[in-house]
């Protein structure tokens, strides 16, 4: 298949296209390559893929209505992942716009592209943050999600919506998929382990917000990988037995579904910061503080419907996903 990977020189996106690639696809890869962190890491990763047989690189921004256009009518796409968007909960305090021009604008264009170019099936990132106020564990898909707690977690839940109507409107089957606190090799700078990391390996405090209560569901960068080639394989059907007197949340009469990935065994903080100590072989210096605004005390993954619709759940030991992270680290950093 030819398949349109939007940020593809993020950390989600070139572990994608590079499992794609290896399976014998024709990857075609856009990213603006921002500054929101190091360009240099996501020039690296790119130059991972260049050079490959399948793979065609486009620099350019998803909000940019008349190139996205362009390109979904000069280039043939069969299928999309659409990885591209705005990340962080707390940035999107800061700089909103950021957010609306990105993970509302561009993926208004990404749709629009997908409808036209009559594209088979669209697997675009949502994300945990959805669940927002919930507190009821596991997190299901069959969950109402109403009440978003950052700018972020409204834009992915709006993502939600607006791929609901182009699946109705127009038969476009659409699949998103609710990531869980994403980790591993070529990570994110501005994500928890990258940072704590760095201040440890320097010997620098680390801000431990919630005390370190809180818990997360990690997920390894190879489970999520393989959680997003799968549900681009099967694509979003219908639910026959969809009521709208009592409608379920996670399903729909149109060809549109939602996907929790995670590894359903949420580790606190603390825990979390003890296997980072142990692979590093150095105590971190914690600085401990309340829970940040836009921030939830915990996550967790009911993966129930993945595993029942594409025979798959996320099963990577925290430990193991560390170690290989600090290991890749030590030698990108030469530290």
């Amino acid at each position: 298949m030819r398949i349109l990977v939007t940020g593809v020189a993020g950390f989600i996106g070139s572990h994608t296209a590079q499992r794609l690639l290896t399976r014998g696809d024709e990857v075609v890869g856009i990213d603006n390559l921002n500054d929101y962190y190091d360009v240099n890491l996501k020039k690296a990763r790119l130059a991972r893929l260049s050079g490959q047989a399948g793979f065609e690189f486009i620099e350019m921004d998803i909000s940019d209505r008349a190139k996205m256009a362009a390109l979904f009518a000069r280039q043939k796409i069969d299928r999309v992942v659409h990885l591209a968007a705005q990340a962080g909960v707390r940035y999107s305090i800061e700089n909103p716009h950021a957010y609306v021009d990105s993970n509302l604008v561009g993926f208004v264009n990404v749709l629009e592209g997908c409808r036209h170019a009559e594209v088979l099936h669209l697997v675009y990132a949502s994300s945990s943050s959805v669940y927002g106020a919930n507190t009821r564990l596991p997190f299901s898909v069959h969950d109402n999600i109403d009440h978003p707690l950052s700018l972020y977690a409204a834009t992915k839940k709006a993502n939600e919506l607006m791929a609901h109507t182009y699946s109705s409107l127009y038969g476009l089957p659409t699949t998103g998929l609710r990531f869980f606190t994403v980790y591993g090799p070529w990570g994110r700078p501005d994500m928890a382990l990258f940072k704590f990391t760095k201040h440890i390996l320097a010997g620098e405090p680390i801000d431990v917000f919630n005390y370190g209560k809180h818990r997360r569901d990690f997920t390894y960068i190879d489970d999520i990988v393989e959680g997003v080639i799968r549900t681009l394989d099967h694509t979003a059907e219908i639910n026959p037995q969809w009521d709208g007197i009592n409608p379920d949340p996670g399903s729909s009469k149109a060809p549109w579904r939602v996907y929790n990935i995670g590894n359903s065994q949420p580790v606190e903080l603390l825990a979390y910061i003890q296997c980072i100590e142990q692979a590093l072989g150095k105590q971190a210096i914690l600085n401990l503080l309340p829970l940040q605004p836009g921030d939830v005390p915990d996550t967790f993954a009911d993966v129930a419907d993945l595993v029942a619709d594409v025979g798959y759940k996320p099963a990577t030991l925290v430990e193991t996903g560390v170690a290989r992270f600090i290991e890749w680290y030590r030698d990108y950093y030469r530290v």
